[in-house]
């Protein structure tokens, strides 16, 4: 398979302004594709069901899809180039998202939750297209190139679960259940990010891989990544990073709601939190490219265990206090994902990078589904303020590790 050529006058600066300018345009239709979907996810599960414990199964099979699609495709990134795997992770996404309509006809949570793993594959393509966007950046702007991607994702996420009521009112005037109309919004803007790829990739670097590399199997790239320190702290930062977002944010709702507040306050929170996660990350990029990846992470990790601070001494009924600490839990996430993301790129061999890269999002993804898990139970037994301090907790290996790291840098 070969690339149309590029044109001779050319010049890398504007190949990679086109390259983002590309992705970013299939990252924010593909992020409002999954946070429509997501929106209404659980209140289909439910109603399929009729349990209210079932409601948070099909986010969960959508995370764990997310997490093992990662992998292949980064495969096909590795061997086809970019432009193959993102289109094949969005038609993937596709059919997901046209299956939960079919579950919903039907009354099949089985299908559902097989849609959800599918429906994954959308958020798999929208993190790899973050590493896409390095692939051919300057090596000065490399982390500023990752987080533009990362911020395009704030405008799919804010409009997506917006498109929910009208989405019910499309899906009944077309004979589909109200609650999985929104669907169709998700099955259009994934054939769109689809489109997007794969003719906005044709005659760029990323359609084709640059060189052609032997696969090598997942837990061979795992010994190599872990031998190698920058390497290692960048999976370890994402990885943590991620479970204490996902397992603090997943729980806040219901802390909330258990203690007076409206679907309004609700809301709010939540949509501070998201702006937290994705609206600052051009300045983390700046920052990481500025001050340094280990510093930028450092200041990530300072930031979540502030977070987990301000969670773990509230009160309970202080919902301004809770606000901020989804916040600043959104803004310590942006920190290390973008750090994290460019440090562990830039640190492995280009044999391995997009096999790195693929384990780094299934790492992610693993993480989280055990993290969302563990933290209803937890919540349950013993509360928001120790899921809080628990969360807080696991900040520590990787403080320690990225102190030993620095220091082994300063010693080389």
């Amino acid at each position: 398979m070969t690339a149309d050529p590029v044109p001779q006058d050319v010049t890398p600066a504007s190949l990679q302004r086109s390259t983002l300018r590309v992705l970013v345009i299939s990252n924010v239709v593909g992020g409002v594709a999954v946070a429509s979907g997501f929106a209404v996810a659980g209140l289909l599960a439910e109603n399929i069901s009729g349990s209210t414990s079932m409601a948070g199964l099909v986010a969960t099979s959508t995370t764990l899809g997310a997490a093992v699609l990662a992998v292949p495709l980064a495969g096909l990134a590795r061997t086809h180039g970019r432009r193959v795997s993102l289109a094949t992770g969005y038609l993937i996404a596709t059919l997901g998202a046209a299956l939960s309509i079919v579950a919903a006809q039907i009354d099949s949570l089985v299908l559902l939750l097989l849609a959800g793993c599918l429906f994954g594959s959308g958020s798999a393509a929208n993190l790899q297209s973050r590493y896409a966007a390095t692939d051919a950046a300057d090596p000065k702007y490399v982390a500023r190139s990752l987080s533009v991607v990362v911020w395009a994702t704030t405008i799919g996420v804010v409009v997506g679960p917006n498109l929910t009521g009208l989405g019910g009112s499309v899906g009944t005037s077309v004979g589909v259940l109200a609650l999985a109309g929104p669907y169709l919004f998700s099955v259009i803007a994934f054939a769109l990010s689809l489109a997007t790829v794969w003719f906005g990739l044709r005659r760029l670097q990323l359609s084709t891989p640059r060189t052609k590399v032997e696969r090598q199997p997942l837990i061979t790239t795992l010994r190599r990544v872990m031998a190698i320190p920058h390497a290692r702290l960048g999976l370890l930062s994402i990885a943590t990073a991620h479970s204490v977002m996902v397992g603090v944010m997943s729980m806040t709702s219901v802390h909330l709601r258990h203690h007076g507040a409206s679907l309004t306050v609700v809301g709010f929170v939540i949509s501070g939190h998201v702006a937290g996660m994705y609206a600052l990350s051009p300045v983390m990029g700046w920052l990481a490219d500025r001050l340094g990846r280990i510093p930028t992470i450092g200041i990530g990790l300072a930031v979540l265990a502030a977070a987990m601070t301000v969670a773990a001494v509230a009160p309970d009924e202080a919902h301004g206090l809770t606000a901020l600490s989804l916040v600043l839990l959104g803004l310590g996430w942006s920190a290390c994902l973008v750090a994290g993301s460019t440090l562990l790129s830039n640190a492995v061999p280009t044999d391995i990078r997009t096999s790195a890269q693929g384990l780094s999002d299934l790492t992610m993804g693993a993480f989280a589904s055990i993290a969302g898990t563990a933290a209803g139970p937890v919540l349950a037994g013993l509360g928001f303020h120790w899921l809080a301090v628990l969360c807080g907790l696991l900040l520590i290996p990787v403080a320690v590790t990225a102190a030993l790291t620095k220091q082994q840098v300063r010693s080389a």
